[in-house]
């Protein structure tokens, strides 16, 4: 498994400091949020000359920048801003883009949002690939059903397209379990987002402390031998990065090693 943590963690470092933060910590990536005026850098409006520097920082610390965050939503055909993105991404070295769905516009039904979602994929797909870059549609705001986002990834039907599986979304707005949320997406998952919280309270809280099973996450995705990274989303929490960054990075990976202990015989239920 790899591991990598989104910019919300440490809004205030700058890129140099974001990747020796990761590399000190174990973290195997970064995640950087674009548009969210964070310290990194890493933008869409960034010269050449940053990103090429960007890109080199990256591979000589051995710490990937695994994905560029955006708020792109597929649903307003917000095409342009998603090449942009991509061409950030290629040029920094990340392989996956994280665009959202959106909110479905009033009058509008959820088939034509769905139709309207795959066209807007797939006319960015083609450049996505010639960048070696993959989008990833995230299980959040009005695709948070996982039967909805593998029905776009259907028609969408391309291999620069997939899913980032936000694990707690879709239990949270109580559309499926883990497993069957999983089994949904599964053929499409190529990054992730985990994060633990309280549906009694709204809160984040530390993993194994909440409401989501990322134990079970983990089984899961080691039985298909994922090769992606799982990216801690910790957006204003008030543990500082320093406490909750390693924190959440150790029971992660306690997690990988019980589950490979105990072997993938056991892994469906």
């Amino acid at each position: 498994m790899r591991y990598s943590f989104m910019s919300f963690s440490c809004p205030e470092l700058n890129l140099d400091e974001m990747l020796s933060l990761a590399k000190r910590l174990g973290y195997d990536g970064i995640e950087p949020r674009i548009d969210s005026g964070h310290g990194h850098g890493v933008e869409v409006d960034s010269d050449h000359a940053f990103r090429r520097e960007a890109r080199e920082r990256a591979e000589e610390g051995g710490v990937a920048i695994c994905c560029v965050a955006t708020s792109c939503r597929m649903v307003l055909r917000e095409t342009e801003r998603t090449l942009e993105a991509i061409d950030l991404a290629g040029d920094v070295g990340a392989r996956r883009v994280r665009v959202f769905g959106g909110r479905i516009p009033e009058g509008m039904g959820r088939d034509e949002a769905i139709e309207v979602v795959a066209e807007s994929l797939r006319s960015v797909a083609d450049h996505a690939a010639e960048r070696g870059v993959v989008v990833c549609l995230e299980t959040h705001d009005d695709w948070c059903d996982p039967e909805h986002v593998a029905e776009v990834m259907r028609k969408a039907d391309h291999p620069s397209v997939g899913v980032n599986w936000d694990v707690m979304h879709p239990v949270r707005m109580g559309f499926s379990t883990m497993d069957t949320a999983f089994r949904a997406l599964e053929p499409w998952i190529r990054h992730l987002h985990v994060h633990d919280g309280s549906r009694r309270t709204g809160k984040l809280v530390p993993i194994g402390h909440g409401d989501y099973d990322h134990r079970r996450v983990i089984e899961l995705l080691l039985s298909i031998s994922y090769d992606g990274y799982i990216s801690g989303e910790w957006i204003n929490w008030e543990d500082p990065y320093e406490v909750h960054l390693p924190r959440e990075l150790a029971t992660l990976r306690r997690y990988e090693s019980e589950v490979g202990s105990f072997g993938k015989g056991c892994m469906k239920r």
